[in-house]
Order: C-alpha cells, then sequence, then structure tokens
C-alpha cells in the first residue's frame, strides 16, 4: 500500500476517534439505540459526538480533493505532506472540541479546510 492508501484510511477511521471518546465508560450506554443515548449526553461526551459528526461531513470534499488532485497529476508526495496536515488538524479539532476551546476550534476548522482547498489545487 502506498503512502496516500493509509493515509486515506487514517482519514476514514477519523470518526471513530470522536465515537470512541463519546461512548467509552459512559453509564447505561445502550448499544440498540445508540443515538437517543448519545443525544442525551452532556458535556464533553457530546462534544466528542459533535466532532464524530463533523468529521463525517468533512470526509466528502476531502476524498474527492485528494482524489481531484491525482487525477489531475498532482505531486503524490506534496498531496501526502498536506494529507498529513489535514489530518493533524482534525485531530487537533477533536481535541479542542472535546475540551471545550470553542475559539480555538473554529480557528483549526478553518486551517482544515484551508489545507483542503490546497489538496485540490495540488
Amino acid at each position: 500500500m502506498t503512502l496516500i492508501t493509509w493515509l486515506l484510511l487514517i482519514a476514514a477511521l477519523l470518526p471513530l476517534v470522536g465515537t470512541v471518546l463519546a461512548k467509552a465508560g459512559g453509564k447505561n450506554f445502550d448499544n440498540n439505540q445508540p443515538r437517543t443515548w448519545l443525544a442525551a449526553q452532556e458535556g464533553w461526551r457530546a462534544r466528542a459526538n459533535a466532532a464524530q459528526n463533523n468529521l463525517f461531513e468533512t470526509l466528502p470534499f476531502f476524498f474527492a480533493a485528494v482524489l481531484f488532485a491525482l487525477f489531475q497529476s498532482g505531486e503524490p508526495e506534496y498531496v501526502a505532506g498536506l494529507m498529513i496536515a489535514w489530518i493533524a488538524a482534525r485531530l487537533a479539532y477533536i481535541w479542542f472540541y472535546v475540551s471545550n476551546r470553542g475559539t480555538l476550534r473554529s480557528l483549526i476548522w478553518l486551517v482544515a479546510l484551508l489545507i483542503n482547498i490546497a489538496i485540490l489545487f495540488a
């Protein structure tokens, strides 16, 4: 597998970070109705679930940008470097979201968006 393949897989699995944070160790977690249980959560668990949702929302643009960049003969090493930066930014996003740092979360969201745009034009 190439580095880009591994990075696509890592990006696809990023929402699981939010999922695990939201659910792990939660009291009375009901795997038969996880959405109902998650909707009732507050504090950092609710924020982890919101981060998970946002990660799912950003994946289509990320995947499309990577594929388009490669289709347009973008330099694979450059695209991979931007992908690593995007993944790092999204991990920071999760951290800032869960730790209730809204301004930093919004700034890092913007950074990740700009990286994604850079991938698109790579």
